[in-house]
């Protein structure tokens, strides 16, 4: 084979960027020779990845529930990357926000469609008879969706409304976590005492919450936006884009869960006990939560909406 101008022009950055590093090129170009050629297959652990449905009951439909449920985590997973990206970034403009915002919208309006597999694509029956065999586990003690809400806005719009005025002055992180809004719906239906689901959660993810809200205290999407330049706070688009953002996650979401919970959770005029024992009928709803990320970016007429209306273009005019 002929080394061309081109290959010498390769090796010779080859070379200048091992150098930099101290490092000897050959013994890279060597390790080069020895290693595997990359499959598709390999490369996304496609075995294991299809390995990883392990049912606990022999109804056919669970797989489908389990396979929905961890496509919904890698979702979550992708928006702390974007919303990672954001809070990372030092020199952040407007037009770099945006880039990772309108990914984060994508791969939510994703998740708020892709419910129609839980409310249109399993049998009723079905449901009814393999969930008893998942308690006390829930769609609720999806951590990544909690972290979501932690990385996108201060604590104080995370804590029940309830709580708010008499926290409002409050710097106590740990007596604020005490009262996040989500906690209300765990809460036993008949006593009001937490739920297993509930104790098991915290057990699992407090220390790791906590962490997050001190880490993110200052660089959550909301603190990023708030300290890009003044032209670039008033970039139409970016607003548009973030009120999106809100109407999706606070909105939209817990929408379509409530749509699913009552399919599956509610005949007739007796409400089934959802899977974890959790309070969804007050819980799901997000009308009684009023749980905006950018409360900042709305009127006060439209927080009075929050909730009331059901599809995203009735949102989104720019105040």
């Amino acid at each position: 084979m002929e080394i061309t101008p081109e290959i010498k022009e390769r090796l010779k950055q080859l070379e200048e960027k091992y150098t930099a590093m101290g490092q000897d090129m050959n013994s890279y170009l060597d390790g080069l020779l020895h290693s595997k050629v990359v499959t598709y297959w390999d490369y996304i652990k496609l075995d294991i990845l299809l390995n990883l449905q392990t049912q606990k009951t022999p109804f056919e439909d669970e797989y489908i529930f389990i396979v929905y449920h961890q496509i919904t985590e890698l979702y979550f997973n992708l928006i702390l990357h974007a919303i990672d990206i954001i809070a990372d970034d030092v020199n952040l403009t407007a037009e770099k926000y945006l880039v990772q915002l309108k990914r984060i919208n994508l791969y939510f309006e994703q998740l708020v469609h892709s419910f129609d597999v839980m409310i249109e694509g399993m049998d009723h029956d079905q449901f009814a008879k393999f969930r008893m065999a998942l308690l006390p586990a829930s769609g609720f003690q999806s951590a990544q969706f909690r972290m979501i809400e932690i990385c996108s806005t201060g604590i104080d719009n995370l804590i029940h409304i309830s709580a708010r005025k008499q926290l409002a002055k409050s710097e106590d992180i740990h007596e604020k976590y005490k009262y996040l809004y989500w906690k209300r719906g765990a809460t036993e239906l008949a006593t009001g005492r937490k739920t297993l689901t509930l104790l098991q959660f915290e057990k699992k993810y407090t220390n790791k919450f906590i962490h997050l809200i001190r880490d993110f205290y200052h660089k959550n999407l909301w603190e990023q936006y708030a300290q890009l330049t003044p032209e670039d706070r008033a970039n139409e688009e970016l607003i548009y884009t973030m009120r999106k953002y809100d109407v999706l996650a606070n909105i939209l979401w817990p929408l379509a869960h409530y749509k699913s919970a009552v399919r599956y959770l509610q005949k007739d005029k007796a409400d089934i006990a959802a899977t974890g024992g959790t309070n969804w009928q007050e819980y799901l709803p997000p009308k009684y939560q009023l749980i905006m990320f950018f409360p900042e970016l709305w009127s006060e007429q439209e927080k009075e909406d929050w909730g009331r209306k059901t599809k995203l273009d009735e949102f989104m005019n720019i105040k």
